[in-house]
């Protein structure tokens, strides 16, 4: 493989990686600051501010629903439809693309899913807050890479790959588990109807019809349906990423045959003596050629995925962190210790003996392989690092529970269990693997 091909398959990684992490400080921030005022003289007014409601209505519709809930039923739709666009690019083209890259991550999601849920159903059994089994099974990927930013060039890349294409497992795991396991009192009806909707769409992206105006309207009609219907609207936010279509119109030796075209005639209208504040009207069309020529280039996943991840990582994040993340500690007979013992113990021990084990298995059975330079003393950091859950697992708990007790005793377990577990995981790796000088 030549050096561009390499630089070609990198450059993206570590374009991601760099987001990931970056945003990750402030996610790390605004958590801080929701724990900080819901513990202060400010924490009535910080947290009944989430339960104000905002009401959009029309002739025969209305939506009423306080803050908090327009974020992890509305905003929460975006992170999870770009998840859906991260799942079908790593399928169809990333390292989910073939059965020997997807081995490795897909044992080790596999056994950080299972195993989890079973330990905490284990320990939590004859006491309250059972149906929030699924809280443990989630990985954070934002938390996990900015940990291993922390570590510098001594960890292999091999160890950010793996993780993240775990993490992505994960999250369809997750998405499966959200599906099938938190929706309630279902109306098929509108459930249907969206799904057909679906359907529609992924046969125009089929046949080559892309629209953006009018796969964001019926994304929209999608996600009401879906809302109305009991399932989770974040769930229509999974299904339209998979009717985005990943082909390109315009090859990159088109691109810039055609492009250095429209350059040159847009230089043969410049006044080489005097610049101007007005254009031609043939410089405006070419711009306008070049920015459709631009749009055409990049498919409409990616370009999707490109445009979505700022937005995804410094608002809707963050803002989910501040609404659902504050917790007032308190260990009196108003919470329930025991929950949030169980919780910890099952995302810390329960993860790492699942991704480890299956992942160990995948290996001696031969049917996955460690990446390059990465050891089993690595993939253990990597084991602890899976329990660090902390936006899908608040995300399941804010629909596991509705008591209030539960909700706040789940949410210090996963503070408390996603911050052991990250100390756990940078330890570990910052022993095992040697710095690059």
């Amino acid at each position: 493989m030549n050096k561009s091909s390499i630089k070609f398959i990198k450059e993206p990684i570590n374009q991601f990686i760099k987001l990931e992490t970056s945003s990750s400080i402030i996610l790390f921030g605004t958590t801080i600051a929701a724990l900080v005022l819901a513990n202060s003289p400010l924490s009535q007014d910080f947290l009944g501010f989430w339960k104000e409601y905002i009401t959009f209505s029309l002739p025969g519709f209305e939506l009423s629903k306080p803050i908090y809930k327009w974020i992890n039923d509305g905003l929460m739709a975006i992170f999870f439809f770009l998840i859906g666009l991260e799942i079908k690019r790593e399928v169809l083209t990333g390292e989910l693309s073939h059965i020997k890259k997807a081995s490795l991550p897909l044992f080790a999601a596999v056994g950080g899913m299972i195993i989890p849920a079973v330990l905490f159903t284990i320990l939590n059994k004859g006491n309250a807050g059972g149906e929030g089994w699924g809280i443990p099974m989630a990985a954070d990927i934002a938390f996990s890479l900015g940990i291993l930013t922390l570590l510098g060039k001594r960890v292999p890349p091999g160890i950010k790959v793996f993780l993240m294409a775990f993490a992505i497992i994960d999250d369809l795991g997750a998405v499966l588990v959200i599906a099938f396991f938190y929706s309630t009192n279902l109306i098929w009806t509108n459930i249907f109807v969206g799904l057909g909707i679906i359907l529609i769409l992924g046969l125009l992206t089929r046949f080559n019809y892309y629209s953006k105006y009018l796969f964001f309207i019926a994304g929209m009609i999608v996600w009401v349906l879906f809302l109305k219907s009991g399932i989770h609207a974040t769930i229509a936010g999974v299904l339209m990423a998979l009717t985005i279509p990943l082909q390109r119109k315009t090859n990159t030796r088109s691109f810039y045959r055609k492009s250095k075209e429209h350059l040159d005639a847009f230089m043969e209208e410049c006044d080489e003596k005097e610049e101007t504040a007005v254009l031609s009207k043939k410089q405006l069309h070419i711009i306008d050629d070049l920015q459709e020529l631009t749009e055409t280039t990049s498919s409409p996943l990616q370009n999707l995925e490109h445009h979505l991840h700022g937005w995804v990582s410094y608002l809707i994040m963050p803002l989910f962190a501040l609404a659902n993340a504050g917790v007032i500690f308190s260990f009196s007979g108003d919470s329930n210790v025991a929950l949030s013992v169980n919780l910890a113990i099952s995302m810390i021990v329960g993860n790492f003996i699942g991704i480890f084990t299956f992942s160990w298995l995948s290996i001696k059975l031969n049917i996955a392989e460690l990446p390059q330079n990465v050891g089993f003393k690595q993939l253990a950091g990597v084991s602890f690092l899976g329990g660090l859950g902390f936006t899908m697992s608040l995300f399941i708990n804010s629909l596991a529970y509705s008591d209030p007790i539960l909700v706040d005793s789940a949410k210090m377990g996963i503070l408390i269990g996603s911050t052991i577990a990250g100390i756990l995981g940078y330890v570990t790796i910052r022993l095992t693997v040697k710095k690059e000088e």
